[in-house]
């Protein structure tokens, strides 16, 4: 393949660049789509396989602990292996575990094969991210990006209402039996289309940075992700001992990292003040979103009285509008930069989450309706043009060290957002409840639940008044040479 001519794919009249799109966009839907699938399923499985439901729970507590062990690494795969190796070897993986899951006799092989597709769908997306950073030229990348965006909202958007249907007409097994057909399409057509776009340099593996990762970053997800399990919440000396080692072995990885000449994901990206800036953005909207797409639901089926059902559907058209918009703000970022989005967007989100902690148990369902569709919005013309803007002032060399980073960043993230934001609820209804002369009057129930409910928007209006303030401060980045820190604005 000759690449010399020309600096990005794109450019190549040679390269045929909208297979290699379908290949990977293809592999991300259905990696992603099934994270949700089983969300729905986990009551069905608890009767399936008479288990409790702390052991049930780990189908999503599991699947998003391997997920923080192996993505740190795939910067150092894509480093060992070509595009279409590693593509192709990370859809069998999946399609393995898929597989597993859809013929287990038994709960323990249902564990087993998520935890192999875990391993799949945790390096896909830096893959994917890393390849479309390859393919196009920066000033290209929004509406590219833009797609990634729409797939990654899409599939989770529709997964709980497909898997009601699935479940319910055609049993659980088949949430797995649909996937597969289409993993092995992905897989045949990317044998058939996908190039390598990556160049293989087989840097030294440095096995005690491996293990700085996995302890770090694996401690510290199951150690969040504990807190529901137990009755003590953040106050149990088991989820401060796993935070504790998370903390302690993310701390030891990042200084092997530095001290290291080939590093298995080089923190130096943080020297570029825009890919650092998207960073905090890409945090505080993953924790904005957990605060609705957690609480709402919570809120709804309880001072609301709406059945499940009806809460998936209330959520529904937000997802969608999400998704679809995200193609749109890529194409607007490419054309006006990233300040014209953000600043309106962190505005809008901002008022929206101080409006959220205004809610009350009389609140009409409408409002809700309206306000998560202004955030699903707002997150779109936030997240990925902020993502897309940062990776764009790297040298191509940290690309994949980039997408790492950004790509670890989510499975940490959610779980912390999940259990923090749960943790602030119960705790201020717990507070509410003792405090009043009734606390088992199902009414008097519902109002500390709005308590906490409020309490958990506000928190999330004050994270989003940072995002407004760094809304002003961005600037379009311009990709920097190898040696040095492109600080030119635009």
């Amino acid at each position: 393949m000759e690449q010399k001519q020309y600096e990005y794919l794109a450019d190549n009249p040679n390269v045929k660049v909208l297979p290699i799109m379908l290949t990977l966009i293809i592999g991300a839907f259905f990696a992603i789509l099934n994270e949700t699938l089983l969300n729905i399923a986990l009551v069905t499985l608890m009767d399936q396989f008479s288990i409790s439901l702390t052991a049930v729970q780990w189908m999503a507590t599991g699947f998003m602990l391997v997920m923080a062990i192996v993505i740190p690494i795939s910067a150092l795969l894509l480093q060992w292996f070509t595009t279409r190796q590693l593509f192709l070897g990370t859809m069998v993986v999946f399609t393995l575990g898929t597989i597993i899951c859809a013929s287990a006799p038994a709960f323990s092989i249902l564990l087993v094969g998520r935890l192999i597709q875990a391993v799949g769908t945790g390096l896909l997306m830096p893959i994917i991210f890393n390849v479309f950073l390859l393919i196009y030229p920066p000033e290209r990348r929004g509406k590219v990006m833009g797609m990634i965006g729409l797939v990654i909202m899409f599939a989770p958007a529709i997964g709980p209402t497909l898997s009601g249907v699935i479940v319910e007409y055609l049993g659980w097994r088949y949430l797995f039996i649909i996937v597969i057909p289409f993993a092995l399409f992905s897989i045949a057509f990317a044998y058939k289309y996908l190039v390598n776009v990556s160049e293989v340099t087989k840097p030294k593996i440095d096995f005690v940075s491996l293990l700085f990762s996995t302890i770090g970053f694996g401690s510290i997800v199951y150690g969040f992700s504990s807190v529901g399990e137990s009755k003590d919440g953040f106050a149990s000396p088991n989820v401060w001992l796993f935070i504790g080692m998370g903390v302690i072995g993310i701390a030891l990885f990042v200084w092997r990292q530095l001290k290291l000449d080939e590093p298995i994901m080089n923190m130096r990206v943080f020297r570029y003040p825009m890919f650092s800036h998207a960073v905090v953005m890409f945090l505080i909207i993953i924790m904005a979103m957990f605060a609705s797409e957690i609480i709402l639901p919570i809120y709804m089926q309880g001072p609301l009285a709406l059945t499940a059902a009806t809460a998936g559907l209330v959520l529904l058209p937000g997802s969608i509008l999400n998704g679809i918009m995200s193609p749109f703000m890529g194409a607007l970022f490419d054309k006006f930069g990233p300040r014209v989005l953000m600043i309106p967007a962190t505005l809008v989100l901002s008022g929206t989450m101080f409006m959220m902690s205004q809610l009350t148990v009389d609140t009409p369902v409408w409002v809700v309706v309206v306000s998560y569709i202004l955030i699903m919005l707002s997150v779109s013309a936030i997240m990925m043009p902020a993502e897309t803007n940062g990776l764009n002032q790297l040298p191509k060399r940290l690309y994949p060290h980039g997408t790492a980073v950004m790509s670890t960043l989510q499975p940490v993230a959610g779980a912390i957002g999940v259990s923090v934001f749960i943790s602030i609820m119960n705790s201020r209804q717990l507070h509410v409840l003792q405090k009043s002369s009734t606390p088992t009057d199902p009414a008097t129930m519902n109002l500390a639940l709005v308590s906490g409910v409020e309490l958990v928007y506000f928190i999330a209006f004050a994270m989003s008044i940072v995002a407004v303030v760094l809304s002003f401060v961005v600037y379009r980045a311009k990709p920097s040479d190898d040696d040095e820190v492109s600080l030119s604005k635009e």
